[in-house]
């Protein structure tokens, strides 16, 4: 364990860029928060990190490490900012994308609106070729047609193409060669092809994934490599890793060939310090509440990791609701993200509802207050009027509150319409996006089929701490944990993160009909690839590997993951399988369907590095009142009255000090509200501990 490197993460959001400077394995230098420069976010980012530079006197050369997670992929797929793609699919398979499941996500809306799949048919071209399921030549590829090809790429205008053929996953070699006779013609074009961006049985879902990676790998790749000169030429000596969406961290290299892949990247951080604030505490099941400047991210957590999927959707049509987005697929921590973050702008529709978000103002030109020019009320707006923000603390200070602007904003857009005054509108703004963040949480967990009532809530985030009381209380979650800097908590966990890469492979077969010498050939073909992908940002680091498969009983469309032997299986392998896919196929549904036949449609390995999770002790616990030498007045989020709260600085505050709220514990880049129905209290390791008292209060 090494406790003198210098290792820095950059977090770039759609409001805020949060950097963070850790020296050995936990120790947090130094933190800041600067405004994301959206037309060139690489700005931003060595805003923040001369920022340290100076504060800390650290020269870039002495850096050891660094990691960047960045929300550009996701915004470019969501505001539809990527390259014009074309699509090459098999003669017959032109309408993939159009056929999509053959089913309308909202069966009786007769306005219902289709997702934007990125590629309109006029660009969906084919060639002649066809394999069969198991990789089998069928037809062979007609490589004289790749001249028309290329004549009807010209005319759209189509800068990247993405090649998915049928049953590529088995055999990529007429996806490969397709797209060497391309490049050779028009080296130019980026060209992603489904046998390396997701190479897994469903073809739409292949198909889109591909789509997605050539939507944003020109934007990218420019980005990355903008990024890396702009800290090379600045000092900075060693790699940077990206953050990825699975949790784990890659190089620029495979970053810049596989960028779907860092698409809710800084979420994953995210969670990465909830599970780690999770394990430290001993608390088994959490809720993650992680709000932003943009949106608000849920995700649940239980045995300290967080809850993982295969597949998620990109700019849903309709709000929540499953088929109306672009499905992914690609390794990823599940959670549940909506527009209701501290930009989420608010505004009466016509039928005189009041509504916030998804819209967001972001950094440019922000919410009222920030004095950029942003003329529509936000849930930042509304914090400044009921006295939760402290214009004179807000972002460490380097960006000044307009309080008079913001009231009048409120009582202009929002007040008017109906009949409130500005303190009204600030209300009923910050009432409405608490539930919508609430009422996501408990969708998120039905879905998954958990409670939420007994979880621990562990807000970060710069609005997190802020919201976590209102939004727990609606969720039935009585017990809220903030650690240390939340309101960089995203970049925090990078620095936990590991170096990570997972492949998957589609393999059809039955558990009885398992033939294990091909099986086992396959997974240490693809042990040894996932290790050197991993090596190359781990260099002499110890790497383990975790296989595993997906399986489904005969007729079911989804499977279940299930964790394989690290050595090669055999017959006797057979009977512990079965058990153990029954065992979690009986946690998820309740019971078992005795006498159906188990299928295997999808391989998995993943290779890691090993994170060091030695936590240290903490300071000890001696229960001490802390009575506030400040107050202030705020608006009572229980009653909507004013009432007097205690104003705390947060690094006043030693493990055992404890108060009652309605109070305010300030730091330099959030804010935690301490409602008036909760206590607080600072434990062994500095985390705020917030409890609902049983009574409840009226503030």
């Amino acid at each position: 364990m090494q406790t003198d490197r210098l290792r820095l993460a950059i977090d770039i959001g759609g409001t805020f860029t949060d950097t963070v400077l850790m020296r050995g394995d936990d120790e947090l230098v130094a933190t800041t928060k600067t405004l994301t420069t959206p037309e060139n976010p690489a700005l931003g980012a060595l805003s923040g990190a001369r920022r340290l530079w100076e504060k800390t006197s650290i020269r870039p050369e002495q850096i050891s490490g660094f990691i960047h997670g960045t929300t550009l992929a996701t915004n470019a797929l969501i505001e539809r900012r990527g390259a014009k793609v074309a699509t090459i699919t098999t003669a017959g398979f032109r309408d993939i994308l159009e056929i999509a499941y053959e089913r309308r996500y909202a069966q009786y809306d007769i306005d219902l609106q289709k997702p934007d799949l990125l590629v309109p048919r006029s660009r969906s071209f084919t060639v002649t070729e066809r394999l069969g399921p198991n990789g089998e030549v069928l037809i062979p590829l007609n490589e004289g047609e790749v001249e028309s090809l290329l004549s009807a790429l010209e005319p759209c205008n189509a800068k990247a193409v993405a090649i998915c053929l049928l049953h590529s996953y088995a055999n990529p070699a007429h996806e490969q060669r397709l797209r060497d006779l391309l490049l050779a013609a028009r080296p130019d074009l980026t060209i992603s092809i489904s046998s390396e961006i997701s190479p897994e049985a469903r073809e739409f879902d292949r198909l889109c994934t591909t789509v997605a990676n050539a939507y944003i790998q020109p934007l990218m790749q420019s980005y990355l490599s903008d990024f890396q000169q702009a800290f090379t030429k600045a000092g900075l000596r060693c790699p940077v890793l990206m953050m990825t969406a699975g949790g784990g961290m890659c190089t620029l290299e495979t970053a810049k060939s596989l960028p779907v892949r860092l698409v809710e990247s800084g979420p994953a951080g995210g969670a990465i310090l909830a599970a780690k604030v999770a394990q430290e505490i001993g608390a088994n099941e959490v809720l993650s509440l992680d709000i932003g400047g943009t949106t608000a991210k849920l995700c649940l957590i239980d045995q300290g990791a967080p809850q993982m999927s295969r597949q998620f959707e990109i700019a849903r049509a309709a709000r929540f609701i499953k088929g109306s987005g672009m499905p992914v697929r690609i390794p990823v921590i599940e959670m549940i993200e909506i527009g209701a973050g501290g930009g989420s702008i608010a505004a009466v529709d016509h039928l005189g509802r009041l509504c916030v978000g998804p819209q967001s103002a972001g950094s440019v030109p922000g919410p009222v207050a920030f004095g950029q020019g942003g003329t529509e009320p936000t849930v930042t707006d509304s914090d400044l009027m009921l006295g939760y923000l402290r214009a004179e603390t807000f972002a460490e200070g380097f960006v000044s509150l307009d309080a008079k602007a913001t009231a009048a904003a409120l009582a202009a857009k929002i007040g008017a319409p109906l009949d409130l005054d500005a303190i009204g509108a600030a209300d009923g703004i910050s009432r409405i996006v608490d539930e919508s963040m609430a009422s996501a949480a408990r969708m998120h967990a039905v879905e998954s089929g958990k409670d939420l009532g007994e979880r621990v809530m562990i807000a970060f985030g710069g609005n997190g701490p802020l919201h976590a009381t209102r939004v727990a209380r609606s969720c039935g979650v009585r017990r809220i944990v903030v650690p240390p800097d939340p309101g960089v908590g995203s970049a925090v966990g990078f620095l936990f993160a590991p170096i990570s890469f997972e492949i998957v492979r589609s393999h059809f077969t039955t558990l009885q009909q398992l033939d294990f010498q091909p099986i086992n050939d396959r997974l240490a073909e693809m042990t040894k690839e996932a290790i050197e992908v991993v090596k190359k940002g781990a260099g002499d680091a110890a790497i383990t590997t975790s296989l595993s498969a997906f399986m489904r009983y005969a007729g079911q469309g989804h499977e279940i993951e299930i964790a394989l032997p690290n050595h090669r299986m055999g017959e006797n392998d057979l009977a512990p399988l079965q058990a153990v896919f029954e065992r979690e196929y009986s946690r998820q549904f309740s019971r078992p369907v005795p006498g159906m036949e188990i299928e295997i449609l999808n391989w998995a390995v993943r290779g890691t590095t090993t994170v060091h999770r030695a936590f240290a002790e903490g300071r000890p616990l001696r229960s001490k009142g802390h009575n506030p030498k400040e107050r202030c007045e705020i608006i009572c989020d229980l009653s909507g009255k004013p009432t007097s709260a205690g104003l705390i600085w947060r690094a006043d505050l030693q493990p055992g000090d404890y108060l009652s709220g309605p109070a305010l514990v300030v730091e330099d880049q959030t804010t935690t509200l301490v409602s008036a129905d909760f206590d607080m209290q600072v434990d062994q390791r500095f985390n705020l501990v917030l409890s609902q008292r049983e009574e409840g209060a009226a503030g």
